[in-house]
C-alpha cells in the first residue's frame, strides 16, 4: 500500500543522498505527489491505497533520477521564490531562499509611488526581475542574459505570473549601449573555477556558466562593478549577490569604482551574502 512505498522510498533517499530522516520523508512525499498528480495532503487520506502499475512506474522513474542526485526542482519543474512558483529547467539556476535578500534590499531602494528603471543582469529563471516587477509595478524592469534559453524561461515566468518585463540577450552590459538605470541588481556566477563543490549536490546539474567565474570567482563581479557606473543614474544603486567569504573583496571593488556607502548584508545563516553601493 501507499504508506509502505513511501516509507521504503524515504529510506532509499536517506541512504543514497545522506539526508536526515525528516527531509527524506518530505522528499518522498513531494515525489509521490508529483508523480501521482495530487496534493501532498491527498497522500495522508489515501495512505492505505494500493499503487497501480502505471503509478509505480512513474514514481520509480522520478526516484531513479533523484537517487542519481538530480535536484528536486528540476524533477518538479518549479521552485518557489518570494512566495511565487517559478518554472525552472536545467538551463537556469535553481532560485534559492538566500537570494530573496537581494530582492528585499532592492525593494528598500525602490519607492512604491515612483517609476524607476531597474536592470537585472543574468536573469536566469527571472526570479529576481519578476519579483521586483510585481512588487513595484510602476518600475520598468529590464532583464538581460547571454543565454537565450534562460531568457525563454524568464519570459514564460513573467507571462505566467503577470509581470511586465523587457528581456534582452546581452553579455553583461554589452547590448545596453548608453542606457542608464536607477538600480542594477545581479546574482552573478561567483564560485571559483575548480572549487570541489561544483562536483557535489545540486551544482552538478546546474548550468556551469552560471556558477563559476575565474580562479577566485570574482571575474564577472569585477567586470560588473567596473562597468556599472556608466549605466547608473546619479545616486543609483548596484547590488550584487556573492559568496559568503567575498564581502570584503566586493566592498573594496565598489569603493575603488567610486561607489559610496558600500555595505554588506547577511543571509539567513548570518553570512554576508549581498553587497552594494550608491553612485555618488
Amino acid at each position: 500500500m501507499l504508506s509502505d512505498h513511501l516509507s521504503h522510498t524515504a529510506r532509499q533517499l536517506a541512504e543514497a543522498l545522506d539526508l536526515p530522516p525528516r527531509e527524506a520523508r518530505l522528499e518522498a512525499r513531494i515525489l509521490f505527489a508529483h508523480a501521482l498528480g495530487v496534493e501532498r495532503a491527498w497522500l495522508i487520506g489515501h495512505d492505505r491505497d494500493p499503487l497501480t502499475p502505471s503509478q509505480a512506474i512513474r514514481i520509480e522513474t522520478l526516484l531513479k533520477r533523484r537517487l542519481a542526485g538530480e535536484p528536486v526542482a528540476y524533477l518538479l519543474g518549479e521552485r518557489e521564490f518570494y512566495g511565487r512558483p517559478f518554472r525552472v529547467t536545467p538551463d537556469v539556476l535553481i532560485p534559492r531562499p538566500d537570494t530573496e535578500l537581494l530582492v528585499d534590499l532592492a525593494l528598500e531602494r525602490l519607492p512604491l509611488d515612483e517609476a524607476r528603471k531597474v536592470l537585472d543582469i543574468g536573469v536566469g529563471s527571472g526570479a529576481i526581475a519578476v519579483s521586483l516587477a510585481l512588487e513595484r509595478p510602476r518600475c520598468r524592469v529590464t532583464a538581460v542574459d547571454f543565454s537565450e534559453a534562460a531568457l525563454r524561461v524568464a519570459r514564460r515566468n513573467a507571462q505566467t505570473l503577470g509581470a511586465t518585463l523587457e528581456t534582452l540577450v546581452s553579455d553583461g552590459f554589452d547590448a545596453l549601449s548608453d542606457r542608464r538605470f536607477h538600480l542594477i541588481v545581479s546574482n552573478p556566477p561567483y564560485i571559483a573555477a575548480g572549487d570541489p563543490h561544483l562536483e557535489q549536490g545540486d551544482l552538478r546539474f546546474e548550468p556551469p556558466q552560471a556558477l563559476a567565474s575565474g580562479h577566485d570567482g570574482l571575474d564577472l563581479i569585477r567586470r560588473l562593478v567596473a562597468q556599472a557606473p556608466a549605466h547608473l543614474e546619479s545616486g543609483g544603486w548596484l547590488l550584487l549577490e556573492h559568496g559568503w567569504d567575498q564581502a570584503e573583496a566586493v566592498q573594496h571593488l565598489l569603493t575603488e569604482a567610486g561607489f559610496m556607502a558600500a555595505f554588506s548584508a547577511p543571509d539567513l545563516a548570518g553570512h554576508p551574502r549581498v553587497s552594494g553601493g550608491r553612485l555618488g
